[in-house]
């Protein structure tokens, strides 16, 4: 954005009590980081970037700052962070604040920083346009609502069998009205919601659009979710499965492709199924590198909890028609509707790097003619049909590492630090002593 224009976007903001602009952006497991910047200061930020040390994209949830590459053994340096002004949105439920997303650069070379989940994203989809195809992505997302019980948190609404339902307990449900109405003065797409399967659980819906502005679009409801329910004394989790006696929160991705005349490329009515051939290789891509995917769409030591038989999350790695057994479902629409539905992701998921991830795999599926497998018949979780999903994030992450096709279109530098922050994870969890061992062995051993 030009000069000239930052400052017509300064004028507009302070024609409408606008004073501080959020710059926000995504650290590697979805975190927003970001600072608030005095709108009087914007023109100077926008055209030389906001200065951050790059470990804020290693650091872990509890504060440690992982030895990734390029991080602690380079001397901790910079990346920049340029506001990108065209996803400028006020805060409905902060008067006075407008939020933006950023874009990281590093400051050597004035290049996009290859490590930034928003950059891989980009990435992706460029490749994907390689073939002159375009990811279109409608996102699916879960959360569990929790309330305070004394010195911990219970499920808001806890209650079983209100999949599907709306308005639970009158005025109880207020706050995903509230929610409802918030983002859509937010401009992402919001277009309904519902509680979901477990109790305290829902679900929101997002339009599809483009895939990189799907994942934004993401990227900003989790977000915004999380602060709406803390300005309301809540707890919004996305965290795969934060309960033993219940299942998990799924981030499934609706995924096609449109060519350069908006043609959805996956229909073909004189197909079997009404799938074409480029749409069968993207479900070949898919299910080729579901195992490496596995690792940025079930991205916790947790994720895998929230898999096994018959739990409707996946567990085979699997397609079907209509199925929501199958890992990859082909919901029933065809025409301009037709897509695939990948239901391996939970919501614990970064959604640039899931869909990254999606947009990488289905392109080598399309380059390569990947041929998939015949579809499931019946109800899956069957382990003579289909091999079985990587059950622990470590095997996903050697299942990353030896992907070398996908590790080369998301990035080499970014796949190894994903890599190292990963593992360490594993290697901290493996010193922890859990709840669980001191109930099985403390009274008895």
């Amino acid at each position: 954005m030009s000069a000239e224009s930052v400052e017509r976007t300064v004028e507009r903001l302070t024609e409408r009590g606008i004073d501080v602009v959020r710059v926000g952006y995504s650290d590697f497991i979805g975190t927003e980081r970001g600072k608030d910047v005095l709108v009087e200061r914007l023109p100077e930020v926008a055209e030389s970037g906001l200065a951050f040390c790059r470990a804020v994209y290693y650091t872990s949830p509890q504060g440690d700052v992982v030895p990734v590459p390029g991080g602690l053994d380079s001397g901790l340096p910079d990346v920049s962070i340029r506001p990108d002004l065209s996803t400028l949105v006020e805060l409905p439920w902060e008067p006075g604040v407008a939020h933006c997303l950023g874009d990281a650069y590093d400051p050597a070379d004035g290049q996009p920083f290859p490590q930034a989940p928003r950059s891989v994203a980009r990435a992706a989809a460029a490749r994907l346009g390689e073939l002159g195809l375009t990811g279109v992505a409608g996102p699916e997302l879960e959360y569990f609502l929790l309330e305070p019980d004394g010195e911990g948190w219970k499920r808001y609404d806890d209650a079983p069998g209100n999949v599907y339902v709306a308005g639970l307990k009158g005025d109880r449900g207020s706050h995903v009205l509230r929610s409802l109405r918030a983002l859509r003065a937010l401009d992402i797409g919001v277009t309904m919601g519902n509680h979901e399967f477990s109790g305290g659980q829902f679900e929101i819906n997002l339009h599809h659009s483009e895939a990189t502005d799907a994942a934004d679009r993401a990227f900003r409801f989790k977000s915004a979710i999380k602060e709406l329910a803390r300005r309301d004394g809540l707890l919004a989790t996305f965290m795969a499965k934060p309960f033993n006696d219940e299942g998990g929160s799924g981030f499934h991705v609706h995924l096609s492709c449109v060519d350069g005349d908006g043609h959805n490329v996956f229909d073909d009515p004189a197909a079997p199924y009404g799938i074409s051939e480029t749409g069968m290789h993207a479900i070949g891509g898919v299910l080729a590198h579901a195992p490496a995917l596995a690792a940025l769409l079930n991205p916790t030591i947790n994720s895998y909890k929230r898999f096994g038989p018959d739990t409707l999350a996946p567990w085979l790695n699997d397609w079907g028609l209509d199925n929501r057994s199958a890992m990859l479902r082909i919901p029933p629409e065809r025409g301009a509707g037709t897509r695939l539905e990948i239901r391996l992701g939970d919501a614990s998921a970064n959604p640039y790097l899931g869909i990254a991830g999606l947009l990488a795999a289905v392109y080598l599926g399309i380059r390569d003619r990947v041929a998939p497998p015949a579809p499931l018949e019946g109800y899956g979780y069957d382990t003579s049909k289909a091999p079985v999903l990587p059950m622990s994030l470590s095997v996903a992450l050697d299942a990353f590492e030896a992907d070398a096709e996908l590790t080369e279109v998301l990035g080499k530098e970014f796949a190894a630090a994903y890599l190292a922050y990963k593992r360490d994870e594993i290697e901290r969890f493996s010193r922890s002593v859990t709840d669980w061992e001191f109930r099985e062995y403390a009274y008895h051993l």
